[in-house]
C-alpha cells in the first residue's frame, strides 16, 4: 500500500482548527458551524450552549431554504464531521462528503451512518466520476483559493448546477494579518465565480445572527479557558518554580498575542468581516471550455 500524501496546512488555518476543536468540545454538537441565532440573546444570560445548539439547527434550516427544489445530488466540500450531510440525507438528498482530514472522515461516516460516500482529498485534487446538482461549502471556503473554488465547482457541476456558499468573509480587504485573515475578500471571491461562469442568484448577510456565537466562544474562553490556565500555572509555580518561569517566557514570546486577539474576536469581526450565504448558478462552464480549447491540436500554417 502506498503511503498517503501529507497535506500542507497554513499556520493561520491550524490556529483556526485548534479553535474548532475547542468549539467542538464546548458544544458537544454534530455541527462545527457558527449557527444562526433567529432571535438575538438579550439579556446576556440567554447566551448559552443550549441555545447555541438550537442556533446550529436553525442554520441548517437556513441553508435548506437556499437550496432550489430541483436539487437531488449534493457534494459537501469541507464537510466537517457530517452534521449538514446527515441533515440533508434525512431529507432525501443524495450527499457525498469531501475533506482532506482522516479525523473528519471517521466522524463524518459515523454521523451519517455510512449512508454517504466520503472523499479523502483536497477539493483542488478531486477527480470526480460523475457530476452533481449542487456543491455546498459551509464554512470551508477559507481552506482553498477563490480560483480553486470557482474552477472546482464548475468542473463537477451539472449544466445549470448550483454552488451554495456560506461563510465568514473579509469586507475589509486591508485586514491581512490576524486570526481571520485567511477568509476571502468578498469582492475577490465573487469576481472569481463570475469569471468561471457563475451568476449570483441569491445572497443574504447574516452577520448579526452569527455574532452571538463568537461572543459565547470568547466568554467561555475567558471564564473557563483562561481561569484553567491561571490555575495550572499557579500549581506549577508552587511545585516547580523553574518550569513556571520557563513557561511564562514561552507564553509571552508566542501565545500572549494569540490570546489577546482571541478575546477581541467579536470586535475584529465587526470591524473587518461579514458572514454571507450566497447561491450561485453555473450559467457558462468556462473552466471546461478553456480546458477543451487548450487540448485542441494547433492548426497547420
Amino acid at each position: 500500500m502506498s503511503k498517503q500524501k501529507s497535506i500542507s496546512i497554513s499556520k493561520v488555518t491550524r490556529y483556526q482548527n485548534a479553535a474548532l476543536n475547542y468549539y467542538l468540545g464546548l458544544t458537544d454538537s454534530p455541527y462545527l458551524h457558527y449557527g444562526y441565532w433567529k432571535s438575538l440573546p438579550v439579556p446576556a444570560e440567554d447566551l448559552t450552549i443550549g441555545r447555541l445548539r438550537f442556533a446550529q439547527q436553525a442554520y441548517t434550516d437556513k441553508l435548506l431554504d437556499f437550496i432550489p427544489k430541483e436539487i437531488k445530488t449534493v457534494l459537501d466540500v469541507g464537510c466537517g464531521i457530517g452534521g449538514n450531510a446527515a441533515y440533508l440525507l434525512d431529507r432525501a438528498f443524495a450527499v457525498e462528503g469531501l475533506a482532506p482530514d482522516p479525523f473528519q472522515q471517521q466522524r463524518f461516516l459515523k454521523c451519517t451512518g455510512d449512508r454517504a460516500i466520503f472523499h479523502l482529498t483536497k477539493f483542488e485534487d478531486f477527480q470526480a466520476t460523475h457530476s452533481y446538482d449542487l456543491v455546498l461549502l459551509s464554512e470551508s471556503s477559507q481552506y482553498m483559493s477563490a480560483v480553486d473554488i470557482a474552477k472546482g465547482a464548475a468542473a463537477v457541476l451539472n449544466p445549470g448546477g448550483y454552488l451554495l456558499l456560506a461563510d465568514m468573509m473579509r469586507s475589509n480587504p486591508n485586514y491581512t494579518e490576524g486570526m481571520f485573515s485567511n477568509c476571502h475578500v468578498v469582492k475577490e471571491l465573487n469576481a472569481a465565480l463570475l469569471q468561471a461562469g457563475f451568476a449570483l442568484v441569491k445572497t443574504e448577510d447574516i452577520s448579526t445572527h452569527i455574532l452571538p456565537t463568537i461572543d459565547l466562544y470568547v466568554d467561555s474562553f475567558r471564564r473557563y479557558g483562561l481561569n484553567t490556565m491561571i490555575y495550572v500555572a499557579d500549581l506549577i509555580s508552587i511545585a516547580v518554580p523553574p518550569i513556571h518561569k520557563f513557561l511564562r517566557w514561552i507564553f509571552r514570546r508566542w501565545f500572549k498575542k494569540l490570546v489577546v486577539e482571541g478575546l477581541e474576536a467579536s470586535k475584529l469581526f465587526e470591524e473587518h468581516l461579514c458572514y454571507e450565504i450566497q447561491l450561485w448558478q453555473l450559467i457558462e462552464n468556462r473552466a471546461v471550455e478553456t480546458a477543451s480549447i487548450q487540448t485542441k491540436p494547433a492548426s497547420a500554417g
